[in-house]
């Protein structure tokens, strides 16, 4: 709980990212006594014990992707997302999976996976942490969003994920901070504004402009033809933003390289979108205030989650997962 004389710490959990990576690392042979797979939601459990226990929130939101390709970002850039797209039929459309109920594809997931997403959401209830989305928006705006707008309300903004393109959010300054998955839950990267500078030689702030120049093929961002990180990094450290640096292309007097300008030219259309695909929103209305997000100190369904752990066999996760919640309120 936070008080005056005592901030509150804010993480928003890229919940997607972390249940594929509990999906991925851990056994098939974790089942429920049905025989159905669990190992997603007993790793997602598990990962939220260890990172409450580790870094001591108080306040928690588990962000979710309503809509993992938002038909906005799409019509803007055909390519985003494309390669993770998987025809469905609209039975078999399931909004919290992060599907889109009208759009006819899902994000192409182990056919293992997909049951255990509402098992998920169901925990997260019973267990009453504040799960948070917005249609037509994925996870990383809803992130964006709580991050900007509660920065000031909190001490340290903890932003757990293995997505990079959210080191845009990263401010010293607002205490914003990003915990990266990509070497695993045990071996986390604090990501800070030096930690950026020293890996891309960039402000974190531009980290979008510098995305959309070098291009990101996990999202299907195409970059532009011939830009690599150093000439990316280069530019954006030059140009405040990506129609600064067109108009520098269009101009014979710029700083710009021959090569350089030829090269900006002949991505004119696709930069004139790309900043807008890559930078995450932070102006949701997402309807929910910080009271709402409080890290509870015990379920707040306890039979629910009672009958959870006994249907699923989640043994061991839903005990951890009790002890690190009734540690976070001692």
């Amino acid at each position: 709980m936070t008080s005056d004389a005592t901030p509150g710490r804010l993480m928003l959990l890229d919940t997607a990212s972390l249940y594929f990576r509990a999906f991925y690392g851990l056994p098939d042979s974790i089942r429920t006594p049905e025989g159905q797979p669990v190992n997603a939601v007993r790793g997602l459990l598990d990962f939220i014990a260890r990172l409450t226990t580790d870094h001591s929130p108080t306040h928690l939101v588990a962000a979710w992707d309503n809509d993992w390709r938002p038909q906005w970002r799409v019509d803007l850039l055909p390519s985003y997302k494309t390669h993770r797209v998987a025809e469905v039929a609209p039975t078999d459309v399931v909004g919290a999976g992060g599907v889109g109920a009208e759009s006819g594809v899902a994000e192409e997931s182990p056919d293992a996976l997909a049951p255990q997403v509402p098992w998920i959401l169901e925990a997260l209830e019973a267990l009453g942490i504040a799960v948070v989305g917005a249609d037509g928006f994925e996870a990383d705006d809803v992130i964006a969003t709580l991050a900007t707008q509660w920065a000031p309300e909190f001490e340290r903004v903890d932003v757990v994920t293995g997505d990079r393109d959210l080191f845009q959010l990263v401010d010293d300054e607002a205490g914003i901070r990003a915990l990266y998955t990509a070497r695993g839950m045990s071996n986390l990267q604090s990501v800070d504004a030096a930690w950026v500078r020293e890996k891309y030689g960039i402000e974190p702030q531009r980290y979008a402009d510098f995305a959309a120049l070098r291009g990101d093929t996990s999202d299907g961002i195409p970059g532009v033809a011939g830009v690599g990180e150093k000439t990316a990094a280069a530019l954006v450290n030059v140009y405040d933003d990506l129609p600064a640096l067109v108009a520098a292309a269009d101009d014979p007097a710029s700083g710009l390289t021959k090569a350089q300008r030829a090269k900006v030219l002949a991505g004119v259309d696709y930069l004139a979108i790309a900043g807008e695909v890559v930078r995450t929103r932070r102006d949701l209305d997402l309807g929910v205030d910080v009271g709402d997000c409080v890290l509870p100190s015990a379920p707040v369904d306890p039979e629910a989650f009672e009958a959870l752990t006994a249907r699923l066999d989640l043994g061991s996760s839903a005990e951890r997962i009790l002890t690190a919640l009734a540690r976070s309120s001692a």
